[in-house]
């Protein structure tokens, strides 16, 4: 029990950093991501551009996806205008895992130092900054944590059986990663939790890469919940952002074992593998819809505007 309980420590840690990053980026950026992009998204090109900006800015797919969402149903962006911006948001999400894939254990004390001492500020620059040290300083604090946690973990017999049937099951791997990524409200912490396991040995490259796809799905449910209530056109962002994935992630299934190979090809390190396959996936789904934007923003009217 101790274990688990230290893992659900640490998914929180997690998660923390991950808001208190957030909180500081927005913080010095926020007002005039917006403004900038009301402007940014004439072509579904430059949208998925701001896309990936923002959501390198943000640290959240989920959130600049809300923002769209918002934008929508406030009659500032058209559905049209976010189909791109949602294409991008999967590519910029993936530069998180590519920064976790690197051991910085060595900057977590002074990040944490430099956070705390920029909180005493009454500046809100300095404050900001300070979240974005402490936020960055807990998130690698909890992937060293995870990699120490998952030994111990793994002894415990009702946690090597789902181990071992995530090994064995496609199915049960891919819905770890949906169901988790559901509950903690962030893809970003799910992949870097399987990045950390695979990196300790714990289960296989395939089974992180299906956890990953997993999450993509997972991380819809932020979207879907703020189309709610947030108009018919809103919710048709929302819908788009969920089918971006699951036409990904069916594409991608009978190809794991080869996106696995391309991976392992660009490095040697099984953390950073991960990373790069998230990358791969999100990059060649989001590149091979955005051609057909129009098309695919047509195709998500027709399915969902009749249901709404």
């Amino acid at each position: 029990m101790l274990y688990i309980f230290l893992f659900f420590l640490l998914a929180g840690c997690f998660l923390l950093g991950m808001t208190w990053m957030r909180i500081g980026l927005f913080n010095l950026s926020g007002s005039a991501l917006e403004r900038w992009l009301r402007n940014a998204t004439s072509t579904p090109l430059k949208s998925m551009i701001a896309g990936i900006f923002m959501t390198v800015i943000l640290q959240s797919s989920s959130a600049v996806t809300v923002i769209a969402v918002g934008l929508v149903s406030a009659r500032i962006l058209t559905f049209p205008q976010t189909i791109g911006i949602v294409l991008g948001t999967n590519i910029g999400t993936t530069v998180t895992l590519e920064i976790l894939s690197f051991d910085l254990s060595v900057v977590i004390i002074p990040l944490l130092s430099a956070g705390t001492f920029c909180l005493f500020f009454r500046s809100v620059k300095i404050r900001s900054t300070g979240f974005i040290f402490m936020g960055i300083g807990i998130i690698f604090a909890s992937m060293n944590g995870f990699g120490w946690l998952s030994s111990p973990l793994t002894s415990i017999g009702h946690v090597h059986s789902l181990i071992g049937h995530m090994e064995g099951s496609m199915f049960s791997a891919f819905m770890i990663g949906v169901i988790l990524t559901a509950v903690i409200q962030s893809s970003t912490v799910v992949t870097g939790i399987a990045m950390s396991f695979i990196g300790s040995g714990v289960f296989s490259l395939e089974t992180g890469i299906l956890i990953m796809m997993g999450s993509n799905i997972g991380t819809c449910s932020t979207a879907l919940l703020a189309g709610i209530g947030a108009g018919n056109e809103a919710r048709l962002t929302a819908y788009a952002h969920l089918w971006l994935n699951i036409i990904g992630v069916l594409a991608f299934l009978p190809f794991i074992s080869n996106l696995a190979e391309w991976s392992i090809s660009l490095t040697s390190n099984p953390e950073t593998q991960l990373a790069h396959a998230s990358v791969i996936f999100n990059i060649i789904c989001s590149a091979a819809v955005l051609p057909f934007a129009n098309q695919f923003g047509r195709f998500i009217m027709k399915l969902h505007k009749k249901k709404q």
